[in-house]
Formats: structure tokens, C-alpha cells, sequence
């Protein structure tokens, strides 16, 4: 009888494991588009983007901007061509006089790709759509003015 018992607590633990793994699988995000819970559904946030996507969105004219969210002083000392420098630190909860479509594509960096996050998401919680956040510009291996 006690074989059949430790069979059973056995079988039972294993399956508790295997239901805790998947419950963790499950609500991992690997996708690049960061998700928002909004109270009942899921919202669409900033879509991260590889360096090259940024780069091949940049050659389109299509009204994009591009943001570097480096402090002014970083900002002077190299940026992308065509950048417009609002730090991050200035984001608030204010639209910014630079970004008046809220539809307009927004192609946000910085140096590392912390505050470039940070901005784009205080950029779609203000309600701009289209924002995609490609990371720093020490990996960048494009132009540099």
C-alpha cells in the first residue's frame, strides 16, 4: 500500500511541476512588441526594432522623425542624421512641441537603449501610435554627424 501511496504523491507532483512550468511559459513575452495590460484587454505598446529595421525606415519618405533621447551635451557630440534631441528627462506627460501627429512614425534611441525604452513608452502612454524604439547608438554602424 505504501508503494501505491509514493506512486501517487510522485505522479502528482509531477504533474504540479509540469503545470507551474507551463503557467510560467506561457506568460513570458518573447515577442518584440512590449504589451500593456489596460485593465481588461491587451494594448499594442512601442515595437522594438533591430538597428537595420531602423535604418531601412529611415531611407522611406514617409514622415518619419527620429529621436535621440541623449542629453543635449551627448547629443552635440554625434547623432543621426536628421535626429532631433528630446531627453528623455524632458518627457513628461506634456506632448512635445517636436511630435505633433500622434500618428507620425517615431524612431526613438539613445546611447545604450535604457532611456530609449523608457521615452518610448512615456511617448505611447501620451498616446502616439506609432513608435518603435531601436536601442543605442554605440551599436549603431550607420552615419554619424
Amino acid at each position: 500500500m505504501k508503494n501505491h501511496q509514493y506512486y501517487c504523491y510522485k505522479k502528482y507532483s509531477l504533474i504540479l511541476i509540469a503545470a507551474v512550468l507551463l503557467l510560467f511559459t506561457a506568460c513570458s513575452s518573447g515577442g518584440p512588441i512590449k504589451d500593456v495590460m489596460d485593465g481588461e484587454d491587451m494594448v499594442r505598446s512601442y515595437t522594438m526594432i533591430s538597428q537595420d529595421e531602423a535604418r531601412e525606415m529611415m531611407e522611406k519618405q514617409d514622415g518619419h522623425i527620429i529621436i535621440d533621447v541623449r542629453r543635449q551635451d551627448e547629443f552635440e557630440t554625434g547623432h543621426i542624421p536628421g535626429a532631433v534631441c528630446i531627453p528623455n528627462e524632458s518627457i513628461g506627460t506634456e506632448q512635445p512641441e517636436e511630435l505633433p501627429d500622434l500618428d507620425q512614425i517615431i524612431l526613438v534611441y539613445c546611447r545604450s537603449g535604457n532611456r530609449s525604452k523608457q521615452a518610448a513608452q512615456k511617448l505611447f502612454d501620451m498616446g502616439y501610435t506609432n513608435v518603435y524604439e531601436f536601442g543605442g547608438i554605440i551599436d549603431w554602424t550607420g552615419e554619424i554627424e
